[in-house]
């Protein structure tokens, strides 16, 4: 097989999670058996075992404190409405792990030892529930969009993130106990937003990120006082952050230009390094006897799964994926401030034919980590340019949140900038935007209204008809959209009808490729067909290419084959030729 498929095909493993009162019981995903499922670990024994199996794959699951049961998110064909589904960790029969939980979109678990908080979603809202032995009950419910984020190790309170001041981007926390009395609010107020990690090892201590000082950063909300203590931490970027498992420090992840480095940090503000301080780290765990588990990659060498004891943790059955190209840095001065992009490239010498893959999200980051996607298209002779537009993640809250108002065309703007650069240095000749999901969306809303920079595009489940998507999506991103722009299509007809990709489908005058999944509750199928029928009733060069699944697919071979679209459709319309 070309190295291209090999990559795809390549076993991979998720960095284990493990269960708190039973260490060596863990819990992983891999893509072993050509599709993406969970699989058991039995540190103690050494045996793994695949826990679930299902046409479309599975990868949201937990284990119980006591590492006895396996819980499962059980969705139909990738359309992530469903339920939570539990069996035991030495294998058997799922049976349904909350009665009484109606079905919907998940917005959160934890299982505890005594009960479980439940999160669902709905076109009604969201509801938690406390779901114990003996009952099931509500604890929580608002019409706004809201989450499960943690429960006291004494199942006694629950940390819940939720929009009731109406934005979902920038949330509050509550603390309630189990039986649904408030032990405290915090809110930072408007544009500031707050995400609840975990409770301390006594329960008596949330910690949280907030946003105050411009970028996410630690915070201890002590919940008997109301003290909050802000913490200052010496390292770049966006943090996040975890207690260590004795809860003496925390744990942080710095995301700052496109890496991800790992660091213990005490409560003076001293910081320990950890780990790599190239590449990327991906997931992060502590373990009981102190030492760190983390998964790691970069843009040349594919993941694997450390420690800080220095020992590999959990080998893929199988050999790694092969190696591609390291990525360089680019920063250019654009309309919003300085752009920062990554870049790769073939052998030989430019101009190359040029692949703009922009990141989805928006609220994420492209980074100096392995993708199967980028190396593909190094293989096929391009060269990639990632562009971390204003709406990205690693640049700070005011970089994140520039795109409120006018979004898409503010992401484009930063996009033809960097386009500029990529022309004028002699890197690009002939220009490609690309991308999925919010990648997509910005792949299509370029295409109409930067016509003339674009020889071809390639959208992977795109937004296309912005109001349309909003009448079919989850509610939870018809609230990130009402946050985004500033209230609903209703509200804000000729906004929404602005930053449409099928506003502007006339202009459009490049070919291209649309990947759809038919159960996408994301992205739904309903408004791509709109944008696909005004397109082809104006003699349009689009390609379509469906496939039956969600937002995505977690099998492999229908994961090449979407590639395999994709680079087929590039090699016909620049003359390459698809490596075999």
């Amino acid at each position: 097989m070309s190295n291209w498929e090999d990559r795809f095909r390549a076993p991979r493993v998720s960095l284990p999670g493990w269960a708190e009162d039973a260490p060596d019981k863990c819990l992983y995903t891999s893509n072993a058996t050509g599709t993406f499922e969970l699989y058991t670990w039995d540190r103690a024994t050494g045996a793994t075992a695949q826990a679930t199996s299902r046409p479309n794959g599975t990868t949201d699951g937990l284990l119980s404190p006591d590492g006895t049961w396996l819980w499962w998110f059980d969705d139909s064909d990738g359309d992530e409405f469903g339920i939570w589904k539990r069996q035991p960790f030495e294998g058997g029969d799922a049976v349904e792990a909350a009665p009484g939980v109606h079905a919907g979109y998940s917005a959160g678990c934890e299982v505890g030892r005594t009960l479980s908080a439940v999160g669902v979603s709905t076109d009604d809202g969201s509801t938690i529930y406390v779901v114990r032995t003996e009952e099931t009950q509500v604890l929580y419910a608002s019409k706004d969009d809201a989450d499960v984020a943690a429960l006291s190790r004494d199942d006694r309170l629950v940390l819940v993130e939720h929009s009731e001041h109406g934005d979902s981007r920038h949330r509050a926390l509550r603390v309630l106990t189990v039986d649904g009395a408030v032990v405290g609010d915090l809110w930072d107020g408007e544009g500031f937003g707050l995400h609840g990690i975990e409770f301390s090892p006594d329960g008596s201590t949330v910690l949280a990120l907030h946003e105050k000082d411009g970028r996410p950063e630690p915070l201890l909300w002590h919940l008997e006082s109301g003290d909050v203590d802000r913490l200052r931490v010496d390292l770049p970027g966006d943090l996040s952050a975890e207690y260590v498992v004795d809860g003496s420090a925390l744990l942080v992840v710095s995301e700052a230009r496109g890496r991800a480095t790992l660091h213990r940090v005490g409560f003076d503000g001293a910081v320990e390094d950890l780990g790599p301080s190239e590449g990327s780290i991906v997931d992060v765990t502590p373990r009981p006897d102190g030492s760190v588990e983390y998964r790691w990659s970069s843009s040349a060498a594919p993941a694997v799964i450390r420690s800080t004891s220095g020992a590999t943790v959990l080998e893929a059955p199988g050999p790694l994926a092969p190696p591609s190209v390291p990525v360089s840095d680019v920063y250019v001065d654009g309309p919003g401030g300085e752009i920062h992009a990554l870049v790769a490239t073939p052998a030989g010498e430019g101009p190359f034919p040029t692949v703009f893959l922009v990141h989805g999200g928006p609220q994420w980051h492209d980074s100096d980590s392995f993708t199967p996607d980028r190396a593909a298209f190094v293989d096929l002779g391009c060269a990639v340019v990632h562009v971390n537009y204003r709406g990205s993640t690693g640049y700070g809250a005011a970089w994140r949140d520039a795109i409120e108002g006018r979004p898409g065309l503010t992401e484009l703007e930063d996009v033809a900038a960097v386009r500029a650069w990529a022309v004028s240095s002699g890197l690009a000749s002939t220009c490609v935007l690309a991308g999925g999901s919010w990648g997509g969306y910005l792949t299509l809303l370029g295409l109409g209204t930067q016509p003339e920079l674009w020889d071809l595009g390639s959208a992977a489940v795109p937004v296309a008809d912005y109001v349309a998507a909003y009448e079919d999506e989850m509610e939870p991103l018809r609230a990130f959209d009402r946050s985004l722009f500033g209230g609903s299509p209703l509200d804000l007809p000729e906004l929404y009808e602005r930053c449409s990709p099928i506003t502007y489908v006339e202009h459009v005058r490049a070919p291209v490729l649309i990947l759809a999944g038919a159960n996408d509750p994301r992205c739904p199928i309903r408004q791509i067909d709109n944008w696909i029928e005004a397109a082809a009733g104006l003699g349009k060069d689009v390609e379509v290419y469906r496939f039956d699944a969600g937002h995505g697919s977690l099998v492999v071979e229908e994961r090449i084959r979407q590639m395999r679209a994709e680079l087929e459709f590039v090699a016909k319309h620049l003359g390459l030729t698809v490596p075999v």
